[in-house]
């Protein structure tokens, strides 16, 4: 297995690479002049604005660039922004709140969606797939920013169920609305491929031979289809735990939560591309790590997979 997992860290090295390299030509790909947006309308001598070009190195090639940065970071440096701040101090109060909201977000898509999807998926066909398969379609039809105003209207401020915004009441109270709105459409697809996935396996010929033995429906269920069911299950989730670190920017706009989604869309909007590139390059580390574990975590499900 350890040489599968030096074999996997290898090939995400093109990887993180290629990645981080896309993020940064696109981000200093963008209009206007980072340094002259520091004084707004206001001019800058010339002399000054030189010396603040060649300072952050916006006077070399983009590649000349890029080198720099990938040097910096492998001494576990995230750069600095246009006003002399440390990207990692910029970030580091940041990580917590985004973290906590979505571990919030993939523990309430993860339990909620495998309930629903085992459910339909027992009952297909009947009221209760039609309910399911008719609910999550609603939720991925839904914007994000729709629920997430209608959910904070409602919950929040009518009927006061949670609070509306803000980290004021901690950790779980003032991230489960957040959460639930963040992880809704991450629910619905999980709740679909667990009903779709376990449908098919029941119809399998090791599930009719199980049933043969007179093994009871829970044991057939539970130990042998579903274990099987949530290989494509847990690859979504793996890959949504990333998406889900990195797409919170509105959701942390609407429930005012002082994450790292909060501080790219701040950081884009001032042209602070080293903030936005710094804070990229972690979620793309965390993408990758977590796709990994999941790798390793099909041997447990299903130990027909080998490391080879």
């Amino acid at each position: 297995m350890w040489r599968y997992v030096l074999r996997r860290l290898l090939q995400a090295v093109p990887v993180f690479i290629g990645t981080t390299l896309l993020i940064y030509a696109m981000v200093f790909a963008l209009p206007g002049d980072p340094i002259q947006a520091l004084a707004g309308d206001k001019p800058i001598p010339e002399n000054v604005l030189q010396t603040l070009r060649e300072r952050y190195n916006l006077n070399d090639p983009l590649l000349v660039q890029y080198g720099k940065y990938m040097w910096g970071l492998l001494q576990g440096n995230l750069g600095e922004n246009y006003t002399g701040q440390k990207v990692s101090e910029m970030l580091s109060g940041r990580w917590t709140v985004t973290a906590q909201l979505a571990v919030t977000a993939w523990l309430f898509e993860l339990a909620l969606g495998l309930l629903l999807g085992v459910w339909a998926g027992l009952r297909r066909g009947r009221l209760a797939d039609t309910l399911v398969l008719g609910g999550t379609t609603l939720l991925i039809a839904v914007p994000v920013f729709v629920l997430g105003y209608t959910a904070q209207i409602l919950l929040g401020l009518h009927w006061k169920v949670f609070p509306t915004a803000g980290t004021d009441d901690g950790w779980p109270m003032s991230y489960l609305l957040p959460g639930m709105v963040l992880g809704s459409l991450g629910l619905s697809y999980v709740a679909r491929l667990t009903r779709t996935s376990l449908a098919e396996n029941l119809r399998a010929d090791y599930v009719r031979t199980a049933n043969a033995k007179g093994l009871s429906r829970a044991r057939v269920v539970g130990r042998h289809a579903l274990r099987n069911s949530l290989i494509p299950v847990v690859t979504y989730l793996g890959v949504d735990f990333g998406s889900l670190m990195g797409g919170a920017v509105v959701t942390e706009g609407i429930f005012n939560l002082p994450g790292i989604g909060q501080q790219v869309f701040q950081s884009i909007q001032l042209k602070e591309g080293p903030v936005v590139v710094g804070a990229v390059t972690v979620l793309v580390l965390i993408f990758l790590l977590v796709n990994l574990l999941v790798d390793l975590l099909y041997g447990f499900l299903d130990p027909r997979i080998r490391y080879e």
